[in-house]
């Protein structure tokens, strides 16, 4: 077997014919299959039976009454089913273009890489076709967190949110994978050292249905991404919370001398930006230091981004002690809290960011009419 298609399905019945003659179009010539797993509460898997009986390639239904692992599960459970050097997962509501299949292969083969993804965020990729400003907003947001959060392994990956890509089956062990939630490449980058290369890829429209994407799978990819990458997040967060507690008490021992809260606020925060800058050094990112940055370019970036923090913080300190009857150390607490995810994600993303290899290349260039996605929401699938 060439290739196994695997379309993780949660009531996509409209969608089943379209698609099997699509993908039968586009891999015209090569041996291949289709595995559909299937979690689905309506009559899909009896879509799937008539497009099989009709279809000029294998079409196989695993179809799962106890569905585990959400709809990283399901691909998993398709992966460990499949036979083919190269199992492209997609979507089930034509967003992935089944056209762009030839395009994912093609780059695989003539890279030597073990995962192909097709990605928005790269020069002929867009997001177009998710609705509304609010849920652009919130896939952009869930990607950089998540590119800030893993910035070894997906350093060659700018759509780790994808739900379209292409796997050579023998580079990934099936084994290291705990599927929950449903960002599964985001899965297989973190738990496996692979080959990325990228193809741009336009979001398309939903061709039937509705999407799947819920406060709920929010929560599973919260949860998903502090189960991954718990290690040096939770050291940024100790050492931020340390410079905070560092923070408060400079500048409540200063207002105990009489300093003005303002200068007590900017000196504690010097200090602490200092300690932090030299603690992260050590003990967070001390295997990104040799990026190509030198430490005083790591130092200037670090101090210029803190800076503007410590600004505005301070000014919007001055802000609610002047028109709000609330302390001002509980004030500069709160702030303190709301600026550690942007300090994260900056540190991350731009202080310790690191190189991409000479191996992340584009692939093969994709005709116009073949580039599509799913976005961060609409990839899910209610469990």
């Amino acid at each position: 077997m060439d290739v196994s298609v695997i379309v993780p399905t949660f009531n996509e019945a409209p969608n089943v014919p379209e698609l099997v003659r699509r993908i039968e179009t586009a891999l015209e010539g090569r041996t291949a299959e289709i595995v559909f797993v299937d979690d689905s509460t309506d009559d899909t898997p009896a879509a799937i039976l008539r497009a099989a009986a009709r279809a000029q390639i294998p079409v196989r239904l695993i179809h799962r009454d106890h569905p585990a692992g959400g709809l990283s599960g399901a691909v998993l459970g398709g992966l460990a089913a499949t036979v083919g050097e190269w199992c492209v997962v997609m979507d089930g509501d034509l967003q992935h273009p089944p056209e762009l299949i030839p395009v994912l292969l093609a780059s695989g083969v003539d890279q030597v890489a073990d995962v192909v993804v097709a990605s928005r965020h790269i020069s002929g990729g867009s997001s177009a076709g998710l609705s509304g400003f609010v849920r652009r907003l919130v896939s952009s947001a869930a990607t950089v967190l998540t590119r800030a959060m893993f910035p070894t392994r997906l350093r060659n990956c700018t759509d780790p949110m994808t739900g379209f890509f292409a796997v050579r089956r023998s580079s990934v062990d099936l084994g290291s994978l705990r599927p929950r939630g449903f960002k599964i490449l985001l899965e297989i980058l973190a738990r496996n050292a692979v080959t990325v290369v990228e193809v741009p890829f336009v979001f398309g429209e939903r061709h039937a249905g509705e999407s799947k994407a819920d406060f709920r799978q929010g929560l599973r990819f919260v949860t998903q991404l502090a189960t991954l990458r718990f290690g040096r997040l939770s050291g940024f967060a100790l050492i931020g919370a340390l410079g905070a507690v560092g923070n408060l008490a400079i500048m409540a021992l200063l207002q105990a001398f009489g300093v003005w809260y303002l200068l007590a606020a900017i000196i504690a925060a010097v200090v602490t930006m200092v300690t932090n800058f030299l603690l992260q050094e050590r003990f967070v990112f001390h295997d990104l230091r040799e990026e190509g940055r030198h430490v005083w370019t790591r130092l200037a970036q670090s101090f210029g981004f803190n800076g503007a923090e410590t600004t505005l913080r301070t000014y919007l300190l001055w802000v609610v002690v002047s028109v709000t009857s609330i302390p001002s150390v509980a004030a500069q607490a709160a702030l303190l809290t709301a600026g550690f995810v942007l300090r994260f994600v900056y540190h991350s993303r731009v202080v310790y960011r690191p190189k991409r290899t000479s191996s992340a290349g584009y692939g093969v260039e994709a005709a116009p009419g073949f580039l599509a996605d799913r976005s961060a929401g609409n990839d899910a699938r209610a469990r």
